[in-house]
């Protein structure tokens, strides 16, 4: 009974699935027409309800970013760059022998003979770029300042005594050569063509451990310091032992020369500083003229950057640019029409924020050629062609040292004329007569120092250095002197 019902329930089941099946083919027809059951055909498929998706105006070929590929791509590094500028960045060792204050026999009876004997030389270490293949690198110049003897050590292990062509203190850099002959150079790279954000890699020998190579990105460009200089800023690590080593690009081209950081603890914060490749490449081609200190151009200006009340003052919707206060009568910007009052906003295009960033714009051009310099005067932008040329020497310094007993005995004088200020860093557009050492003269004991400018002696006023030797003789016994320092007028009223 059990299996006679098992088949009977099949039977039904089959019958139902046949009766879905023809339902199913029924009701893929189309409506009855005249009475007749028609099959749609598939060569005229039914619309369909479609609802297009809205698509942005991104495409993926528009990203940035690139999403590796392969394996090889995954390993992309800056070991080919490292690779073939490392050669090039040297290791500088100097050695400073200390010398002996004193040697009393009293001294050495109470105190032994240790007392004020020769001390062992002092030794520091830097780094240095080969910038020609005959054996001419770049370093700092406080890398090598007091240094008796200078040994470079390049990539191969091999040392070198060096010799110092230039050093400028100005512009922290210095020059050296070795006796060597087809060495590994790295390429100048005009710095202006770098931007904020690119990568870039600083190669050095940090803390004396070995060349050691670290990367980042320049944070800004045209960075101005308080002493008027400007740098490169990377937040690629610097530390003690990196001053005067690399800094470069991805092509591995020179870019700058690493110089300081800023930090309150000596380690890198990554905050550093490079000085531009365009004055490095000045510091080398100075030396090879056999100029002991760098040959820039000189502008004879003073002026301000354009703050906000300047700019409303002035008309201006943005506070841009250096406004001239001050031209030197033989400023190469005053032969070019330029005068006090104009405000300049750019040279060949890139601008400048402050009286460093204009300098160094200038500063860094070819002797001799001119350069568009964009201005503004009156509300209108302007431009002119400003020739760069050196400071005269005009006129003449005539070095002398005043003797005798008197309150400025023992003092060095000159007449202060345009390649004197530009060298001391000194108000480019002043004129007169300075003071240039004082040393442990009767003068310092009065309180003059470097860098007083002697405006009148016993009532004669003094414009240059044969007018000081007509005014001591007026001199009965009794001194007034009236002097220049940091803007402000000060008197000496004395018998001496």
């Amino acid at each position: 009974m059990r299996w006679v019902g098992s088949r009977s329930l099949g039977i039904a089941v089959a019958c139902i699935g046949a009766a879905m099946l023809i339902a199913f083919g029924i009701g893929q027809g189309v409506p009855r027409q005249d009475g007749a059951i028609q099959t749609a055909r598939i060569s005229e498929p039914a619309p369909l309800d479609v609802y297009t998706v809205p698509t942005s105006r991104y495409r993926a070929s528009d990203s940035v970013e690139i999403v590796p590929q392969s394996a090889q791509q995954m390993s992309l590094s800056f070991a080919p760059v490292v690779r073939n500028a490392a050669p090039a960045v040297v290791s500088i060792y100097t050695r400073t022998a200390m010398r002996r204050r004193f040697a009393d026999p009293m001294f050495e009876m109470f105190f032994g003979q240790t007392f004020g004997a020769q001390a062992q030389p002092q030794t520091s270490l830097g780094s240095g770029v080969i910038v020609d293949p005959g054996g001419i690198l770049l370093t700092n110049a406080h890398v090598i300042e007091g240094a008796d003897e200078i040994t470079v050590a390049l990539n191969d292990r091999r040392e070198f005594l060096a010799r110092v062509l230039l050093v400028d203190s100005r512009t922290d850099l210095a020059v050296l050569q070795i006796d060597a002959s087809r060495l590994p150079v790295l390429e100048f790279r005009d710095s202006d063509t770098m931007e904020v954000g690119d990568l870039v890699l600083a190669i050095g020998n940090p803390f004396g451990v070995g060349q050691t190579v670290t990367s980042g990105i320049i944070s800004a460009q045209a960075r101005s310091a308080e002493d008027g200089r400007v740098f490169i800023q990377t937040d690629a690590a610097i530390n003690p032992g990196n001053s005067g080593g690399a800094l470069i690009d991805m092509t591995g081209r020179l870019i700058g020369i690493n110089t300081m950081i800023l930090s309150p603890s000596g380690g890198s914060n990554g905050i550093g500083f490079a000085i531009p490749a365009d004055l490095a490449r000045q510091a080398v081609e100075s030396a090879s003229k056999g100029s002991a200190t760098i040959a820039r151009a000189w502008l004879g200006i003073d002026g301000q950057p354009v703050t906000q009340e300047i700019a409303e003052s002035l008309g201006l919707e943005l506070p841009k640019g250096v406004i001239l206060s001050r031209l030197h009568p033989r400023s190469s910007l005053r032969e070019a029409g330029l005068r006090a009052g104009d405000v300049v906003l750019d040279v060949e295009g890139l601008p400048v924020t402050d009286l460093a960033s204009l300098d160094y714009r200038l500063g860094t051009g070819k002797l001799g050629a001119s350069l568009p310099v964009g201005y503004l005067r009156g509300g209108v932008r302007r431009e002119v062609a400003v020739r760069l040329m050196t400071a005269p020497e005009t006129p003449p310094r005539n070095l002398s040292e005043i003797g005798g007993r008197t309150p400025l005995s023992g003092i060095m004088i000159a007449n202060v004329n345009p390649a004197l200020a530009q060298e001391r860093g000194i108000d480019p557009v002043l004129e007169g007569v300075i003071v240039l050492e004082t040393g442990r003269s009767y003068a310092a004991r009065y309180g003059l120092r470097g860098g007083d400018v002697l405006r009148e002696i016993n009532g004669v006023p003094i414009r240059q250095v044969d007018d000081v030797e007509t005014a001591m003789a007026r001199s009965d016994g009794y001194w007034q002197i009236a002097i220049e320092r940091n803007g402000r007028l000060l008197r000496l009223d004395t018998r001496g």
